[in-house]
């Protein structure tokens, strides 16, 4: 069916944001006296919710985690936030949706506050319908939950009319879990093993190939 909306994650997908977060993380790990691995070893942790990762790749206790993600946030928030670039190819696509008539909407697991700060920074806020992005008292962080909440926020009741893109399983997983079709990108954080097995229904190479699949 003809899509009129597409659901865009932020990091790994509109933006390469990957320096502000793994600085972030090696803040947070420090604090918390555990001596951070290579930055390469911590790519991995770039998509999923922090909490979550903290959790799985430390045995943190929930309360540790959050604990970890607040130190997370007081250098994200004050530098790491900025540490960060658009993907080539990205405006120029956005661009095009918005001329095809298309609705374009953010489904982030980032604080919804951070993700806004993003946008305006990069001057995309004109592009976004919406920006719709997880809760910081940690009330709505997995995927399928932030996707959830910007269908219905946007009033969105047809999802075979929507399209999710993504560059991580987590995308994935949570589109499926809310009826989605999904287009993985390879430009971002992921894998094409990542995503193909998570069940990707497109593979975008590009920004550009995105337009491909609508």
């Amino acid at each position: 069916m003809k899509k009129k909306y597409v659901l865009f994650d932020l990091d790994g997908t509109l933006t390469d944001s990957q320096e502000g977060i793994i600085n972030s993380i090696i803040y947070c790990l420090k604090t918390l006296n555990i001596a951070p691995p290579s930055q390469e070893a911590l790519r991995p942790w770039l998509g999923p919710p922090l909490k979550e990762s903290l959790m799985t790749y430390y045995d943190m206790t929930e309360q540790q985690a959050l604990k970890g993600v607040a130190k997370f946030r007081e250098y994200f928030n004050r530098q790491g936030i900025f540490e960060n670039k658009l993907y080539t190819g990205v405006e120029p696509v956005l661009q095009e949706l918005g001329r095809r008539g298309y609705r374009l909407l953010i489904a982030t697991s980032k604080p919804e506050a951070a993700a806004l700060r993003i946008i305006e920074h990069f001057h995309l806020e004109s592009y976004f319908a919406f920006v719709g992005g997880a809760t910081l008292n940690d009330s709505r962080t997995q995927k399928g939950d932030v996707i959830r909440y910007v269908l219905e926020t946007s009033q969105i009741t047809d999802v075979s009319e929507a399209m999710m893109v993504g560059d991580r399983m987590h995308d994935v997983a949570g589109a499926k879990a809310n009826g989605l079709e999904v287009t993985g990108v390879l430009y971002g954080y992921g894998t094409p093993d990542e995503l193909k097995q998570a069940g990707a229904d497109y593979i975008a190479e590009t920004a550009e190939d995105i337009l491909k699949f609508l």
